[in-house]
């Protein structure tokens, strides 16, 4: 008990104790290992955080430094209660890159904490502890501490004596208080020393991880990686270095000096590139990221035309990203719109919308440019400014299309206003521009049938057009009472759904009927045979819990990320209804439609691949780096892999592979975006290409 005389020790105790007991709590919680190495790198961490936090509180004296240690106890413990709240609500951890989400928070705020788990609260029992003691017992140290040191001054037979022991104790005190801080300061340096060594030590690492330990410290930018290997509390401190003192660093890929391009056997399907240009920019460049990522982009193959080149060619296009929609609305009986198409057109049954930090914008530029946008970052909110040549409007755009998209809600959460624009759609249409009623209570979302019937006044007068329509009406919540979450409960009153599936169902219903409203308007203005229709899901109903969504399904959607499956259709009244196996998700729009279409693109500026083509890799990627294909899942953040047949395996070096491609795509895909790498490219191509012609014009009049 006498150690607890010593305020520096007794608050890096505690403190030490209470945190790492609310990781092991919070590990338990969200389901990462109890037994690996990443918890003694914790214990290592929380240590050297405690010691300083110590140290450092102790400079205010015994009382304030008391609640100042419990002030850093509760925000730590209110941080892991909102982490694993973000991890069963949204199925990614937060990131203070994502603040520009915080408004959204606060509107769901009730029904993301309905949504915890009681394992969750069991995260506030240290505190409680923590609290206790303070409140209860840290005054009654104070008394034995006194009682103490009375004891020893009664043994004097003088005031005098007295009251110069009185003054030597005091001075001992305040000496060991002071060898205590520079021990405690000492030790946290020490410890943060061994943490360090942690990051790189063999016997640490996972060989199957996507990133290394180490760079995930330097950029934790998958956070469910990287929270299973610091804990919360150190990766709330990489993550905070991470969005303070942002990097533009050169990625660990191999692609720094040179490039080996991919050399492309000759067939009468072969999609010639002529890279005279790019590769004299290669040659000129010497900024080091400008170059790593021409190195890279010149280097990935070139896929092949196919028999589905130009299948579509001339017609018109509407993409739709669906908002919180998933399988469910594969139901012939409530949703007839929808299952016609998804029943007379090509759907692929293994398709994903992966999450992450902020899916609805996030998935829906990712949908626009077959990029992997940034997993910690809100980054079609903090890149808005980027300009994508590549993007799906400049593509229909360079083919003489009118580019137009529509979204019946505001600017609110997603930038869409200049983000589109900049991805080159000719004319963004809002919900005040479009004049389409809507309400700013979070519940109350407008009508997708409205949003269509304004998309077909616009689209009637335009031959040749590619739209691009992100709905709204089936957003959460679904535990309040809500004009479409009500509207159409009487179809689901015969059914055992819970209330909460069947508001969502509901609203699914304004939305199947504004699919039925488009049908209906396409073939009245003669262009529905002309018109080839795109669907895809921007991400699964945040709103319903797993149980509630398994009540549904016979099949467990918290597996291997099922949770993210979501229906994917491409339509048209011409076309022969086909059911596809292969592993898919949003990345792969672009480089489909584009080969589809027949347009003029370079398949290697897109991480997605063309469906229908014979090399398509079969694979979808998760927003952590996870994947799953015909054969197996691999979990990133548990780094195993789970085969779905004994017999059908890959070796160690296969996955290797597979997860160095798939780094390769993320880090490579992050970083163009961070430096705007693909205008810099448009733009410098067009800069040579001028360049060239002025120096052939001069040329010829030399020889005249």
């Amino acid at each position: 008990m006498r150690l607890f005389y010593n305020n520096v020790f007794k608050n890096y105790f505690l403190l030490m104790i209470t945190l790492f007991v609310e990781e092991l709590i919070f590990r338990w919680c969200v389901g990462f290992s109890l037994f690996d190495w990443s918890v003694l790198r914790i214990f290592i961490g929380i240590n050297a955080l405690s010691l300083f936090l110590s140290a450092i509180f102790s400079l205010c004296g015994r009382v304030v430094s008391n609640i100042l240690s419990l002030l850093a106890a509760v925000i730590c413990t209110v941080y892991a209660l909102v982490q694993a709240g973000f991890l069963n609500y949204l199925g990614v951890f937060m990131s203070f890159g994502t603040t520009s989400q915080a408004g959204a928070v606060k509107d769901y705020i009730m029904d993301y904490i309905a949504s915890f788990s009681w394992k969750f609260w069991l995260i506030l029992i240290p505190l409680a502890f923590l609290l206790i003691f303070y409140v209860f017992f840290d005054h009654r140290i104070k008394v034995l501490e006194r009682n103490d040191t009375i004891d020893f001054a009664d043994k004097f037979d003088s005031e005098e004596r007295k009251k110069l022991n009185d003054q030597i104790l005091a001075k001992k005190k305040r000496r060991r208080l002071v060898n205590a801080k520079i021990n405690a300061m000492v030790l946290a340096v020490a410890f943060a020393g061994v943490y360090y060594y942690t990051l790189g030590a063999d016997f640490m690492q996972n060989d199957l991880q996507l990133k290394s330990t180490k760079e995930l410290f330097d950029n934790p930018d998958i956070p469910n990686i990287a929270m299973g290997q610091f804990g919360y509390t150190m990766y709330a401190f990489a993550d905070l270095k991470a969005v303070l003192l942002p990097t533009d660093s050169i990625e660990e890929t191999p692609f720094d000096d040179g490039y080996v391009k991919n050399e492309q056997v000759i067939s009468d399907y072969t999609r010639y590139m002529d890279d005279t240009i790019w590769e004299q920019i290669i040659s000129d460049e010497s900024r080091a990221n400008y170059k790593k990522l021409n190195n890279y982009y010149i280097s990935q193959p070139i896929t092949d035309k196919n028999d589905f080149t130009g299948f579509f060619k001339d017609k018109n296009l509407i993409v739709i990203m669906m908002e919180s929609t998933n399988n469910i609305l594969i139901n012939e009986e409530f949703f007839p719109n929808f299952y016609k198409l998804y029943n007379e057109g090509w759907a692929w049954d293994n398709a994903y919308s992966p999450r992450n930090s902020c899916s609805t914008g996030n998935n829906e530029m990712s949908g626009m440019t077959s990029l992997f946008t940034i997993n910690n970052s809100c980054t079609a909110n903090n890149y808005k400014r980027n300009i994508y040549p590549g993007a799906i409007f400049n593509l229909f755009n360079k083919s003489g299309y009118t580019t137009t998209s529509f979204h019946n809600y505001t600017d609110q959460y997603y930038a869409r206003t200049i983000y589109h624009p900049n991805m080159g759609s000719g004319h963004f249409y809002g919900v005040q521009e479009l004049g389409i009623p809507y309400s700013n209570v979070y519940h109350e979302w407008p009508s997708d049938v409205e949003l269509v019937e304004k998309v077909l006044n616009i689209t009637k007068d335009q031959d040749k057009f590619m739209t691009w329509i992100t709905s709204v009406s089936a957003h959460q919540p679904y535990t309040q009472s809500s004009e479409l979450g009500d509207k159409y409960l009487d179809l689901f009153k015969d059914t055992n759904y819970n209330i909460s599936l069947k508001r969502y169902m509901s609203k699914l219903k304004e939305f199947d009927n504004a699919i039925g409203t488009l049908l209906d308007g396409l073939e009245a203005q003669g262009k529905l045979d002309d018109t080839v229709i795109v669907l895809y899901a921007d991400h699964y109903p945040y709103g319903l819990n797993t149980s509630t969504i398994n009540s549904y399904f016979d099949y467990d959607v918290t597996k291997r990320y099922e949770v993210d499956r979501t229906p994917f259709v491409i339509y048209n009244t011409k076309m022969h209804a086909q059911k596809y196996k292969e592993y898919t998700s949003y990345v792969n729009i672009v480089p489909t439609v584009a080969n589809l279409f027949d347009l003029d693109y370079d398949p290697r500026l897109y991480v997605g691949q063309d469906l229908l083509s014979e090399s398509y890799e079969n694979r979808v990627v998760f927003s952590d780096g996870s994947w799953q294909d015909e054969k197996a899942f691999y979990s990133a953040s548990g780094g195993r892999i789970i085969y779905f047949e004994p017999n059908t395996t890959y070796t160690p070096e296969e996955i290797k592979n597979i997860n160095t491609n798939i780094k390769n795509k993320i880090s490579m895909s992050n970083l163009a975006i961070k430096v705007n790498y693909f205008n810099y490219l448009e733009e410098t191509k067009e800069k040579y290409k001028v360049e060239q012609i002025q120096s052939q014009s001069g040329d010829v009049s030399v020889s005249e």
